[in-house]
């Protein structure tokens, strides 16, 4: 997960979807606008508690609902657990066809030329 400053987490706040399990916080993930018709899965995360219960999917598919809520028909992700985006309807592709992503982020990466993280995307139209 790339690190985030408390501004940038303070100003996308309302964006996270949270996961509790008996009132106590096991995971949380988010999207985030990168176009009129694409949306970026950030900063799944979940705690020892939430792992192997189906928390990670459920955050996702909160997630997912919430992209075609607002009618973006693309969704995509930079991830190193790429079986559990398979296993939840997104396909391997190309990190070269999200020059929104490369333009928001990856320009600021320290693993610009040399990013190992791979692209999934779903597509919900």
């Amino acid at each position: 997960m790339l690190p985030r400053s408390r501004q940038a987490l303070t100003r996308q706040i309302d964006q996270f979807v949270i996961a509790e399990i008996g009132g106590t916080f096991v995971g949380c993930g988010s999207l985030f606008r990168l176009g009129n018709d694409l949306v970026e899965v950030r900063s799944i995360g979940l705690r020892e508690e939430g792992k192997g219960k189906g928390v990670g999917t459920m955050i996702l598919e909160k997630l997912v609902e919430e992209a075609r809520r607002q009618r973006i028909p693309k969704i995509m992700a930079l991830t190193y657990a790429t079986d559990f985006f398979l296993k939840n309807g997104f396909a391997v592709v190309e990190k070269e066809i999200f020059p929104e992503k490369v333009w928001t982020d990856c320009v600021n990466c320290k693993k610009q030329h040399a990013c190992d993280e791979i692209a999934v995307l779903k597509r919900l139209d």
